[in-house]
């Protein structure tokens, strides 16, 4: 009988022990926790901790965290009629997880619907843009974006109502041309470049000319406003020289006489220079001697009547090797020296 009462309570311990396991179920916090009895969805347990089931029912746990899609490269065509080749990437995770079990259930699943739809998608938004807004050479991001946009709304309406799964961002990683387009694609945009940089070199110097021309122009001008300037002031100086020159000369006309008789010693004579003069010309009366007692008459002579000869004025080179400097400034006639 002991034995028995023994045998009961073992089975009663082994029995609470697998209520209780089978009872709670704890949850974590980058999972969902569907509890399932019979296949049918009882409960969903989103919030981590440990929640409560009963002992028969099962618990289905999906990841809540962010994933991603990444389809194969495929051909689209553009409205223009240009082949491209687009490769996609899509980020999401699981928001309605009663839908996500109901329609595609695996994380394979939902890769290979995402990229239907992406795929679909891609090519109905891309046939209603040119390829100029994809390859271009001024590389509008703007533009672009507005593609991506258009993509991404698209994906992200379907892809939640009809799976359960939330989509964060869908990107063109890499847009590429067919092999047998490439070439002259490339071409085209080369040639697109080049009308571009010629039309800037143009500017460049269009606008390089006109910098030189607007610094010729103010290079004149200020040098005809220099030139005015300088003629004024040379014109005022001759007027307050000449000005002087008149109140010196009318202080004192003798002595005024006697410089500009100096100036003119200056002016005619250095070491080549030979002169010959008349004894009674006015620019000797300074070379000669004051005169002491009375002055001395040079005796007449009858024969020598020919009149005062004129000034004659050489250069020493013009003389020829053989002339020598006449001795400082004599009269060529004798009669008249003193």
């Amino acid at each position: 009988m002991s034995r028995l009462r023994i045998g009961v309570y073992a089975a009663l311990v082994v029995l609470l022990v697998w209520s209780v396991y089978g009872t709670l179920f704890t949850v974590d916090v980058t999972e969902s926790a569907l509890v399932m009895r019979f296949g049918r969805i009882v409960s969903i347990a989103s919030d981590p901790g440990l929640h409560i089931k009963a002992p028969f029912d099962r618990v289905l746990r999906l990841d809540r965290r962010m994933t991603f899609s990444r389809p194969a490269p495929a051909e689209y065509l553009t409205v223009d009629k240009h082949n491209v080749v687009v490769e996609s990437l899509a980020t999401w995770r699981i928001a309605d997880p009663r839908r996500f079990i109901a329609t595609v259930r695996t994380r394979a699943d939902a890769d290979a619907r995402l990229g239907d739809v992406m795929l679909g998608e891609i090519g109905s938004v891309l046939g209603t843009y040119p390829a100029a807004a994809l390859i271009a050479p001024d590389g509008n991001p703007d533009r672009f974006r507005g593609v991506v946009t258009a993509i991404r709304n698209g994906v992200a309406e379907f892809a939640r109502s009809a799976y359960g799964i939330e989509i964060v961002d869908v990107e063109l990683v890499q847009i590429t041309l067919p092999e047998q387009n490439r070439d002259h694609v490339f071409e085209r945009m080369k040639a697109e470049r080049g009308k571009m940089a010629k039309e800037l070199r143009t500017a460049g110097e269009y606008k390089a000319k006109k910098i030189v021309a607007e610094a010729d122009h103010e290079r004149t001008h200020i040098e005809a406003e220099a030139y005015d300037q300088l003629q004024r002031i040379r014109a005022e100086g001759d007027a307050e020289a000449t000005r002087i020159y008149a109140a010196a000369y009318g202080r004192n006309p003798s002595f005024y006489k006697f410089l500009r008789t100096l100036q003119a010693y200056e002016k005619l004579l250095d070491e080549n220079t030979t002169v010959f003069l008349p004894a009674d010309a006015d620019v000797m009366r300074v070379l000669r001697p004051r005169q002491v007692g009375p002055a001395i008459a040079p005796p007449v002579t009858t024969k020598s009547k020919s009149p005062a000869p004129a000034v004659s004025l050489a250069r020493r080179n013009k003389l020829g090797a053989g002339s020598a400097p006449a001795s400082p400034l004599v009269p060529e006639g004798g009669d008249g020296q003193r």
